[in-house]
């Protein structure tokens, strides 16, 4: 009988560290783009026709700008799923190396990775959760990094507010931009703010586990 275990091995994790850093650098410059755009909607001021949406179900023809909105929102709304994709890759992997490194279980179960973030009230706190979670099983008894309280303070001021600002059509978001552009660009400027404060969360914690790696 043998009695020696071998511990799991680390999974690498530089790999998606760096997936979720180009990812999270993409998304602020998406969402920089669109806020530029919204200053631009902003400045040339609403035509005399009115918004985009007539209401009753009829549409104006579209300007230019608008147009090039509609296009910048698509792309940064691509952007943005393919950035949570990533750094959700990123949290997976490091959130297995953190039990590994523990030996117990993680706070939060493996489902919480993917629910935490769209369960209402509960996305208030649990992926910040989690990522501490990680940061505490590689390096007990370190403080939490401070991007870490950045990352996530700026993601709930612009989660919260897109999900009022951001609510319906791309044409209610340029009516929007027309006559409330300063609260699209908050939202704006605190999403890219997240993703910027995002790169030093990953950095950081995957620094911690590569030292465990090497």
């Amino acid at each position: 009988m043998n009695d020696h275990i071998t511990p799991p091995a680390l999974r690498p994790v530089r790999g998606a560290a760096r997936c979720a850093v180009a990812a999270l650098v993409l998304a602020g410059a998406a969402w920089a783009a669109r806020a530029a755009w919204q200053i631009l909607l902003a400045t040339a001021g609403r035509p005399a026709s009115g918004p985009p949406d007539q209401g009753d179900g009829r549409h104006r023809t579209l300007t230019g700008l608008e147009n090039a909105y509609h296009l910048v929102s698509a792309l940064g709304d691509a952007v943005t799923v393919l950035c949570a994709i990533a750094f959700l890759a990123w949290l997976w992997r490091v959130r297995d190396n953190a039990q590994t490194l523990s030996g117990r279980r993680p706070r939060y179960a493996w489902p919480w990775v993917y629910a935490g973030w769209i369960v209402p009230v509960a996305n208030l706190w649990i992926p910040r959760g989690i990522v501490a979670d990680v940061h505490r099983s590689g390096a007990p008894g370190e403080r939490l990094p401070r991007a870490v309280n950045w990352w996530w303070g700026l993601w709930l001021v612009g989660s919260l507010g897109g999900a009022s600002l951001y609510a319906g059509t791309t044409d209610a978001v340029i009516a929007r931009a027309y006559t409330g552009a300063p609260q699209l660009l908050v939202v704006d400027a605190a999403v890219v703010g997240a993703a910027v404060a995002g790169v030093f969360v990953v950095r950081a914690l995957t620094a911690v586990q590569r030292e465990h790696l090497r």
